[in-house]
């Protein structure tokens, strides 16, 4: 049986995972222990002299091997070009990119280190697994490196059209790399399209018989929406709706229907705009006050880019001046919480959630809708408003869909959502159930290494 190779810029280690794990980590580790394989990464440690050599870490048949960065080199590759450049890019955001040569560089630099790495650590029958946009490079450098062996990508975050895609100087050569792949996924078909339109109007390759043909290459690309483990959340929801944060947060509720937001502090998200959705139904249906509590957690993220400092101040000030205008002696209808939550926790808050408030800008997928309704009780299950632009839209037809830009939309849907008899709660849950089910994680790996090892659609 070939080695499984994960390549991703964090590993998970076992002794420092914590409960919050992402759905990149639980979904590759079933994955990794049956191929007994290795997972290479960077280790979240930054030092001034960074070992030669990955440092390796045994456990539970996994093989961790963790390499570190200098403090200049995280913010250039880190805060710089992923996370300043890259990422407001994929996300559509043309008018938040910030570009230098130096990052870029160091993009490439830090690129080039993994592939070197890996190519000590590589036998010649591994396949090969790299994860999303901080390692786009990545491929190209280990064919540079005369590495033979499969190898698969997957981009966990939205994939722009051409017209917005190459406003990168670097599109040309992370597109290169990604030909070098012999399998390229993503979440959605629209990702699947732009990915498809660059082949042919950019680089001006081939679509042929269910493969692209570009930069001398053959190869595969399809749509594999990461899912999650249904069951355990499910399981996990039930436990924690009788644990003491959970009864707090009930009991502070006062009877109120609650309404929940949870994200990582992102301007993607939709924060902001989530936020004066509640104070438009506030204003529009009066009825609603001292009756609902919105709740918005916010996980901090990236705390070392401006951008994210300033959105933090943003959404503060719009909390405030919701609450400013339509709060009560008794009552205030956002409590909005800058903090990171334990997901046990996070499994009861969405257990008695009456409204799921799910309403990124633009996402890959949003594992935060998945989880809430599976998070539900069947008998009386809580109903999810989601965003068009959520790659998770594209499966949760049961949800109530809407455009997060239109902030009186987003608020018609709050009230359907309150509205809405338990029937037709069931009905919609039902469904949704279903297609959690279908595509849940084991389907999602499961789905992409079976392609990407499949002898009949190697790369040429």
């Amino acid at each position: 049986m070939s080695r499984l190779v994960v390549v991703s810029n964090r590993v998970a280690l076992p002794r420092d995972r914590s409960a919050r794990a992402g759905g990149l980590a639980v979904g590759v580790l079933s994955a990794l222990k049956r191929a007994h394989g290795l997972w290479l990464g960077w280790s979240g440690e930054t030092t001034e002299t960074p070992a030669e050599e990955p440092r390796l870490i045994k456990s539970g048949g996994i093989t961790y091997a963790t390499i570190d960065f200098t403090s200049a080199e995280f913010d250039a590759y880190y805060n710089g070009y992923c996370n300043s450049t890259l990422w407001p890019l994929l996300h559509y955001r043309l008018g938040l990119v910030e570009h230098s040569r130096q990052n870029q560089d160091a993009y490439m630099r830090i690129n080039a280190r993994f592939a070197d790495h890996l190519a000590k650590l590589i036998r010649p029958d591994d396949i090969v697994w790299v994860h999303d946009y901080q390692l786009m490079a990545l491929p190209g450098e280990l064919r540079a490196r005369g590495l033979k062996n499969r190898i698969g990508f997957f981009l966990h975050i939205p994939l722009p059209g051409p017209e917005i895609f190459c406003a990168l100087p670097a599109h040309g050569l992370l597109m290169r790399s990604l030909a070098q792949c012999d399998l390229v996924g993503f979440q959605t078909a629209p990702d699947l399209r732009a990915f498809r339109d660059y082949a042919q109007y950019e680089a001006g390759g081939q679509l042929r018989n269910g493969t692209i043909e570009m930069f001398g290459r053959t190869l595969h690309a399809g749509v594999f929406p990461i899912g999650i483990d249904v069951d355990e959340m499910q399981e996990l929801a039930a436990e924690a709706e009788h644990e003491e944060e959970t009864r707090r947060l009930v009991d502070s509720l006062n009877g109120r229907h609650l309404i929940i937001g949870v994200d990582r502090l992102d301007y993607s998200k939709g924060i902001l705009g989530r936020i004066d959705a509640v104070g438009d139904l506030l204003s529009s249906h009066p009825d609603y006050r001292n009756r609902i509590t919105f709740v918005q957690i916010a996980a901090p993220s990236r705390i070392d880019v401006r951008r994210y400092r300033s959105l933090r101040r943003e959404i503060e000030a719009t909390a405030g001046r919701v609450n400013g205008r339509h709060a009560e002696i008794d009552w205030v209808p956002v409590r909005y919480l800058n903090r990171v939550f334990p997901r046990r926790q996070l499994a009861g808050f969405y257990r008695v959630a009456r409204l799921g408030l799910v309403t990124p800008l633009r996402d890959g997928m949003n594992m935060v809708a998945k989880e809430y309704v599976a998070a539900q009780r069947g008998d009386d299950p809580g109903v999810l408003v989601l965003s068009r632009f959520a790659g998770a839209a594209r499966e949760m037809s049961g949800a109530l869909i809407v455009n997060p830009f239109d902030t009186v939309e987003v608020a018609e849907a709050i009230d359907r959502g309150l509205r809405m008899p338990v029937e037709e709660r069931r009905e919609r849950w039902t469904e949704l159930m279903a297609v959690l089910k279908r595509n849940d994680l084991a389907h999602w790996s499961g789905g992409f290494l079976k392609e990407l090892t499949d002898p009949h659609r190697a790369a040429a």
